[in-house]
């Protein structure tokens, strides 16, 4: 560093100024004086100005962002709401277990969608919409020509497919039932254990093609509980019957004694009545199950020896209800068992217009046997010269016929007199409930 100091100024009053003291110093440079309070001196980047441009740089980022998203989002929605590649419509079938990429792929091979990413992006988009993710169902879809991914989407979303249908008629034992279940080919899966007595509610049931087999039957018996519960909170009071379980006891025998609908109300009421006053029930239907079980049909007409026969099922042998359902009642038989006809009826017997003939007395009851057999032996006399028309049951037809049992022919009479009443060996036969 130079030791030279700097030339001192003296004022210069001729000038208005400072003047060097000697000619030497006036050659030497002079430094320019400092700007007034710091100004021009060069300082470092602020803080200020380096958050400032970093926050410029983001929110030119995010409006890019922004802009991309809504064009892709458009461009999204275009591909989604536009018709279809589908040129007619067809029937597609997704099967269980395939996920959401599997299906898409499928849709696109079947010609259905245009783009499978497509068709995710916007599954995913949809769903994070919603406040409750939704899953592309298994199913057999009717999928209308022209169809949007949109329409697509939200019909495999709301499984809407097409359905096949079951139906199971009322009175059929739980074998039968899982008999007609595994008969059924859409239906897919194995059942391995019958489900108990009078658990499953006939009806006609609707389902997906590749339902598991256990999956319907679990709905039978949700949809046997439910109707239970139901009709039992509306129940008649003093009912012989104390549980839901006992009804369904009671709804069995109801329905296989008769098919008529105007009918099982009346029936249900002899039953009660018979039951308040500790009589036996003295049912046919509850004989053939205590010797053919779940396979229903006996194969042939009922004779002595079987009435007399010791089971757990047999009400000519036994005091009260059976320990469980002959069957698988019906609503209508469950709600008439729940509601009985009030009135003094101990007995019915066909009558031969495939109705019943009650009655309060045995004398009446006699009666009405009389006059059933007087119809047997005309049909009889008929069927051994021509064939017996439809609606005709002759006297020796097989129960293998009937879907329903043999009919209670001398209901409510004691020992004795069904000995007196009953008719020789075989019994006769009601006409099969359709």
């Amino acid at each position: 560093m130079s030791n030279t100091r700097p030339p001192r100024l003296e004022p210069d009053f001729r000038r208005g100024g400072l003047r060097p003291r000697s000619p030497a110093e006036m050659l030497e440079p002079s430094r320019a004086p400092a700007p007034p309070n710091g100004r021009g001196q060069r300082r470092g980047p602020s803080r200020g100005g380096t958050l400032l441009r970093f926050g410029s740089s983001l929110l030119t980022l995010l409006l890019a962002i922004m802009l991309g998203a809504a064009a892709v989002g458009a461009l999204l929605y275009h591909q989604f709401e536009r018709p279809g590649p589908l040129a007619v419509t067809r029937v597609i079938t997704i099967p269980k277990g395939e996920g959401r990429i599997e299906i898409a792929r499928r849709l696109e091979n079947e010609g259905v969608i245009s783009n499978r990413w497509s068709f995710i992006a916007g599954y995913l988009v949809q769903n994070a919409a919603r406040d409750k993710p939704v899953d592309l169902k298994a199913g057999e879809y009717e999928i209308k020509k022209n169809s949007s991914m949109a329409e697509v989407l939200a019909l495999l979303t709301s499984g809407r497919s097409i359905l096949e249908k079951l139906t199971i008629p009322e009175g059929l034992t739980s074998l039968q039932i899982v008999e007609r279940i595994r008969e059924e080919p859409d239906l897919t899966g194995e059942i391995t254990d019958i489900p108990p007595e009078g658990t499953l509610l006939p009806d006609t049931y609707r389902f997906s093609k590749g339902t598991d087999r256990k999956e319907l039957l679990e709905q039978m018996q949700a949809e046997m509980q439910r109707f239970l519960s139901e009709a039992w909170a509306k129940r008649q009071a003093d009912l012989p019957i104390k549980t839901p379980e006992e009804a369904l006891v009671f709804a069995s025998i109801v329905e296989k004694e008769t098919g008529r609908s105007d009918e099982r109300d009346r029936v249900a009421g002899v039953f009660a009545n018979r039951l308040r006053k500790g009589m036996r029930l003295q049912s046919d239907p509850t004989v053939i199950y205590g010797i053919a079980g779940g396979q229903g049909a006996l194969g042939r007409s009922l004779t002595r020896a079987d009435l007399n026969g010791k089971t757990a099922h047999n009400t000519y042998q036994i005091d009260g209800l059976p320990p469980t359902p002959i069957c698988n009642p019906g609503r209508s038989a469950i709600e008439a068992t729940l509601n009985p006809a009030q009135n003094e009826d101990l007995f019915f017997v066909a009558d031969g217009s495939g109705g019943h003939a009650f009655s309060k007395t045995l004398k009446e009851h006699n009666s009405a046997v009389a006059n059933w057999r007087k119809i047997e032996r005309e049909r009889a006399k008929k069927s051994a010269v021509v064939a017996p028309l439809e609606d005709e049951v002759p006297v020796q037809a097989s129960a293998a016929k009937e879907s329903s049992g043999p009919q209670l022919i001398n209901a409510g009479t004691s020992a004795s007199a069904a000995a007196a009443t009953a008719p020789a060996v075989p019994l006769p036969v009601r006409k099969p409930k359709q």
